[in-house]
């Protein structure tokens, strides 16, 4: 079995060869499967890209809101708190598009979007929020203090917070 070459050693090789690429020919398969390859690499890379900045999305609102204050942690309510805050911004955005919607049109596609995107927050915080340990001191300094990367979340300890959670849970959860 040939070893998987990236695309531009691919071509690079083809280029060194002579004559045409014939289409049913060794040469030609080959450059294809790169191609695919290539293509199914990069989709993958773009998808691990969005799920990761949607993860960062609650992580930088919650930096934001707690940038300001001096407490050193923050209690269980106060953390429902900053995840309904951040899932009443898609409801705001929500209630203004239909507000703007008119009669007998369909709905945009930026109202669906954003319905969408509000059932997930919804269910998400039903089942649990991946949020950093505002009850840990060490974390909110460092979150304080976070520039914006995913590599820089590593310090920080995370916590699934739900809304019908009572107290804080006492495992806490890698950033993946």
């Amino acid at each position: 079995m040939p070893l998987a070459h990236n695309l531009n050693k691919v071509t690079k090789n083809l280029s060194k060869s002579t004559g045409s690429i014939h289409i049913k020919g060794r040469k030609f398969k080959q450059l294809n499967r790169a191609t695919v390859r290539d293509k199914k690499l990069k989709k993958q890379k773009l998808e691990s890209i969005e799920k990761k900045s949607n993860e960062l999305l609650i992580v930088t609102f919650i930096q934001n809101q707690i940038q300001n204050d001096d407490n050193e942690t923050y209690s269980l309510d106060e953390i429902k708190n900053f995840i309904e805050d951040f899932i009443n911004i898609d409801r705001e955005k929500l209630a203004e598009e239909s507000k703007n919607h008119r009669k007998g049109r369909p709905i945009s596609t930026k109202q669906k979007l954003l319905t969408e995107k509000l059932k997930h927050a919804e269910h998400l915080f039903e089942t649990g929020y991946k949020v950093p340990d505002l009850g840990d001191a060490e974390t909110v300094t460092r979150l304080r203090s976070w520039n914006g990367t995913t590599g820089a979340t590593t310090g920080f300890k995370f916590i699934h917070i739900t809304k019908s959670m009572k107290e804080f849970p006492t495992k806490e959860v890698e950033m993946e």
